[in-house]
């Protein structure tokens, strides 16, 4: 995992991490341990690695799994993983579930004007 892709054990932890982002676009991920979410989740890992390090300070990633923020989980309305939610002050711009490709996230990101 890329160091730039931060990994919140918990809810408060991810609240702490995306409230440094002030300014920033969040892409956060949300992930899954069980056995098809685990293998698009890994498939993922090094889409945002690789994003993370081309976007630079314009993006910060966030590796969150499901389990361990639930209330995260729920604030955003993620029902599966993985999921990406792409977060500006906190609020949702674009969501995007099931396993996605480096030029689709690229779109998504344009969109929101990343």
């Amino acid at each position: 995992m890329d160091r730039r892709v931060h990994r919140p054990l918990e809810d408060q932890e991810f609240d702490f991490i995306t409230g440094m982002a002030q300014g920033t676009t969040v892409l956060a991920y949300f992930t899954g341990s069980w056995p098809k979410a685990v293998e698009a989740s890994r498939a993922l890992d090094a889409v945002v690695a690789e994003l993370a390090r081309e976007y630079g300070a314009r993006l910060m990633a966030v590796r969150t799994d499901i389990t361990r923020c639930p209330a995260t989980t729920r604030r955003y309305g993620v029902t599966g993983a993985p999921t990406v939610v792409l977060l500006r002050e906190g609020e949702a711009v674009a969501t995007r579930s099931g396993p996605v490709t480096a030029a689709e996230l690229r779109a998504l990101l344009a969109e929101a004007g990343v």
